[in-house]
């Protein structure tokens, strides 16, 4: 039987068993956990649960923080993520901020009110009208980041755009560009090679499918691309849907999904005007 005739045979399979997909993402994900504990070997203290989690709070104010703007779409990140980033630009003097993915700017217009400098890194309309977007799509990009006078906005694909040429190490990273493996691989690397420094923390967006559900595909493209001399610490932060790379060690704990869902947060809701 030829691949063509099994491809067709599984598809008209899946379409009058829709079921069957579960199947097939739950086998695909088991795949890239083997993947992803394979590339740890041993190290990072990855577990069939996930990393090593830190607790969110680790990096907020005492007195709490307000997430602004956020909008409430599809695609973007949760409240709890870009206060995350924005408790990190904080704790910097002086922070600069480079991250992959721009979207509508949420995560860049958040960090630019608390750090120095913000560079985010978007493939330009061109590229992305090439790839089939509409042009209505290529538009909301930068939507909330356009207007920071400290953002400066980048264009080109991150697996070949020029970093050393930007010259200048970064202090806080995020890398929230494609979260297929090759991707993710390829960024992390290349982010390490140009522009990391001994302080530089990193983190990665969609490294959970939801808080304390590991992506595992995502974990296994970090960990590919993580430098073998990288001395730092690779952890998933409570309450959020990312892993992070800290320098210098934190107290983590051992993930456990059926924990008590403590700390509670209080959420305040108002729109922008």
């Amino acid at each position: 039987m030829s691949r063509l005739t099994k491809t067709l045979r599984a598809l008209s399979s899946l379409m009058r068993n829709p079921w069957l997909l579960n199947h097939v993402l739950a086998a695909d994900e088991a795949s890239w956990q083997r993947r992803a504990l394979a590339h740890a070997a041993n190290r990072h203290g990855l577990t069939a649960h996930g990393l090593p989690t830190v607790p969110l709070t680790l990096f907020l104010p005492s007195s709490g923080d307000t997430v602004q703007p956020f909008a409430f779409r599809e695609g973007g990140s949760l409240p709890t993520d870009l206060a995350l980033l924005r408790g990190l630009a904080r704790s910097m003097t002086a922070c600069r901020y480079f991250e992959i993915g721009t979207w509508r700017g949420e995560s860049a217009a958040n960090v630019a009110q608390v750090a120095h400098t913000v560079h985010t890194l978007n493939l330009s309309v061109a590229e992305m009208l090439a790839m089939g977007q509409p042009a209505r799509y290529t538009e909301l990009h930068g939507f909330f980041s356009k207007d920071f006078p400290n953002v400066r906005h980048l264009h080109g694909n991150s697996a070949t755009f020029d970093l050393a040429g930007l010259g200048q190490p970064f202090d806080l990273i995020f890398i929230d560009g494609d979260h297929h493996y090759e991707a993710v691989r390829t960024d992390t690397r290349r982010v390490f090679e140009h522009l990391v420094h001994p302080r530089t923390v990193v983190v990665w967006h969609d490294a959970a499918r939801q808080p304390g559900q590991p992506r595992w595909e995502v974990l296994a493209g970090l960990l590919a691309g993580l430098p073998s001399g990288a001395g730092g610490q690779i952890v998933q932060v409570s309450n959020t849907l990312c892993a992070m790379y800290a320098p210098t060690a934190l107290l983590a704990f051992a993930p456990d999904p059926l924990a008590d869902p403590v700390p509670a947060f209080s959420v305040h809701i108002q729109p922008k005007q």
